[in-house]
């Protein structure tokens, strides 16, 4: 199918508040403006003044696997240093369209229905860019990665939200049906979600196609948690009716070999949908991580035991720092998937999550980032005592946070 650009219209929609200043970043980029420092920065910066350990930023402090490692240093020294093709190298492209269909029985094709990207940031923003322009609307769940809110800036559409409501933290499916509208272009959907980490029902991802057909509007879905579920399996939304023709597939090597540093991203979907994606992709990097690209192709052909037991061991650090949240007498929010646990505070009185987080370094050794930065003035003030703490640390780190946090109520 053809996508073909709206007119022009009413313009994006502002921030005011003052303290937002990841979401309210999308409209300083877009009109030239002063960003000054984000809430990660000034959450990075306050953890190394106390010497605090940083549960803020989602990577993890261990290297992948030593033959995905191995495979790198050999293209290095192979020779393997200059540009990849603007679309990625056919050896990782045939390992994307493999596991495709090994995990979920999609067939793209390599040479029409895939491009490599510079992570998976780079392959959301190509996207958005796009299909989304002024007089459009991009609709995402809130909350949401802080990228996609800047990106949507960038493009001159207007940022419309769908609310994810506790406890269960699944779309309110009236709520999502009136987010949409005519200028409703582009769905960016999340799943699993960060930082929420819930894995989204069966039921919500049909209503997401359901609205996307009606409205004829593109998914964009992030999936770069693919493989790190607890219990629960990874249903992508390509594989639902009515969804293949008009949806864009985005995952990478960053989280599931531990190899965020790389950047080695990828996008799947219709050749027409792609071939859109990759005009945009082509002005931004053209091609990305030469050396890189044939190793993460070997780790997409690893056993399933690979597979299995990164999750696996991912859920027994989720469950050891939730441990010392609860300890520490905050309501945790057990995620179902990625790399983040959030805490409710109001449990111990705190209504103000990011007053807390920019306490938090000092007061429990422990630094975190709080949730309503993930969200427009509205969906702050509905997480505005949730703080977002990321368990994709080693074991040792992890227990001594949980200590760190278990002593918290002495000290309030």
């Amino acid at each position: 199918m053809t996508f073909l650009p709206r007119t022009a219209g009413t313009s994006r929609s502002a921030v005011p508040e003052p303290w937002e200043r990841t979401a309210r970043g999308a409209n300083l980029l877009a009109e030239g403006g002063d960003l000054g420092v984000t809430i990660f920065e000034e959450i990075t910066g306050l953890a190394l003044q106390h010497g605090a350990i940083n549960l803020g930023q989602g990577f993890p402090d261990e290297d992948g696997p030593v033959e995905i490692l191995d495979a790198a240093r050999a293209a290095i020294s192979n020779g393997e240093n200059q540009y990849a093709p603007g679309k990625g190298q056919p050896v990782l492209r045939t390992a994307i369209a493999r596991h495709q269909e090994r995990f979920y029985g999609l067939t793209p094709d390599a040479e029409t229905d895939i491009i490599v990207s510079t992570g998976a940031t780079e392959a959301i923003a190509s996207a958005i860019l796009a299909f989304a322009g002024p007089g459009d609307e991009v609709l995402t769940f809130e909350p949401f990665y802080d990228s996609y809110g800047a990106v949507i800036g960038l493009s001159g559409a207007t940022h419309t939200t769908a609310p994810l409501v506790a406890p269960d933290w699944q779309p309110d499916l009236a709520a999502l049906e009136n987010s949409f509208s005519e200028r409703t272009r582009v769905v960016v959907l999340n799943n699993p979600h960060n930082p929420l980490g819930i894995v989204f029902s069966r039921e919500a991802l049909e209503k997401v196609v359901e609205l996307a057909t009606r409205y004829d509007a593109v998914i964009v879905t992030d999936e770069v948690y693919e493989h790190l579920t607890f219990g629960v399996p990874h249903l992508p939304i390509a594989t639902l009716p009515g969804a293949l023709e008009r949806t864009l597939t985005i995952s990478s090597a960053g989280k599931t070999f531990s190899l965020t540093g790389w950047k080695i991203g990828w996008l799947s979907g219709p050749a027409d949908l792609v071939a859109r994606v990759r005009t945009v992709k082509s002005f931004l990097t053209y091609s990305s991580g030469s050396p890189f690209q044939g190793a993460v192709a070997l780790g997409l052909g690893l056993p399933d035991e690979f597979f299995t037991s990164v999750a696996e061991t991912l859920r027994r650090k989720r469950d050891l720092l939730s441990e010392g949240l609860l300890s520490a007498g905050l309501t945790v929010n057990q995620p179902q998937g990625g790399y983040f646990v959030t805490a409710d505070t109001s449990a111990i009185g705190i209504t103000d999550a990011v007053a807390f987080a920019r306490r938090l370094p000092e007061l429990a050794g422990v630094a975190a980032i709080p949730v309503p930065v993930f969200c427009h003035p509205d969906g702050a003030v509905r997480t505005r005592s949730l703080l977002r703490f990321a368990f994709c640390k080693r074991f040792d780190v992890l227990e001594e946070a949980a200590s760190r946090l278990s002593a918290l109520q002495g000290k309030l």
